[in-house]
């Protein structure tokens, strides 16, 4: 990869972050504030529907890109504006579009500026990634415990390649992406009063039990390599 392709993300990323901080950005994205925008979205998209998902997607890269924390608020923001399938595509598709110009502006360039602010996250995630890579990142991505932005870094500050970690976040956002868009989908008596979601949901059996199994199935890798290890 040429100099110029592996550098390009690195100066408007240094722009959104030196913006988003500077201006406070960075603590913007709650419920509240997008809510108060749902009726833009909803008449841009009956007069110009492609640029409305076109315009979502770059939203959500930008947050991404950013780190802002709270994304899942424009997760649940999508299915309420375009329903779960499609909401949930859209909202992987600018989770994507953010994370890898994300990862590569930290991994080439960003990350001395970085590694020191994130060493107190960092270190509950290191071992995870550095032993087992694309296996560890997944199984993280799976369960929606951790912050998407401090698993968008950490794989860079610790050397992952791009490939594997772009692949273990495509795999991995998928079924928490599809929860929260569909609770979006179902919000319309919520947005009508003016309430904000319940994310309570997300904890109920039916929701967790799910993505535990699809953790541990993540994981089944990851004890195999070491049973060999332990027992070649």
């Amino acid at each position: 990869m040429s100099v110029s392709l592996r550098f390009w993300p690195v100066p408007l990323i240094a722009a959104i972050l030196e913006v988003g901080y500077a201006t406070g950005a960075h603590h913007a994205l709650s419920w509240a504030t997008l809510s108060s925008h749902l009726a833009e979205w909803r008449l841009l998209m009956a007069n110009e529907p492609g640029a409305a998902a076109l315009t979502y997607v770059a939203a959500y890269a930008a947050v991404v890109v950013a780190s802002v924390p709270g994304s899942v608020w424009l997760t649940i923001a999508g299915g309420f504006l375009f329903g779960p399938a499609e909401g949930t595509a859209l909202a992987v598709a600018g989770a994507i579009c953010g994370a890898v110009p994300l990862f590569l502006a930290v991994r080439h360039a960003l990350a001395p500026m970085l590694a020191r602010r994130a060493a107190p996250l960092l270190v509950r995630v290191r071992p995870t990634l550095e032993r087992d890579g694309f296996a560890g990142l997944l199984a993280l991505r799976l369960l929606p415990v951790l912050p998407f932005w401090l698993l968008n870094l950490a794989p860079a500050l610790v050397g992952m390649k791009l490939a594997p970690f772009t692949a273990a976040t495509l795999i991995g956002i998928v079924p928490a992406t599809l929860v929260f868009a569909s609770i979006g989908a179902g919000l319309g008596d919520v947005v009508a009063s003016g309430g904000t979601p319940d994310l309570s949901v997300i904890l109920s059996p039916r929701v967790l039990l799910p993505l535990a199994g699809l953790v541990l199935l993540s994981l089944l890798p990851i004890g195999w390599r070491r049973w060999k290890a332990a027992n070649g």
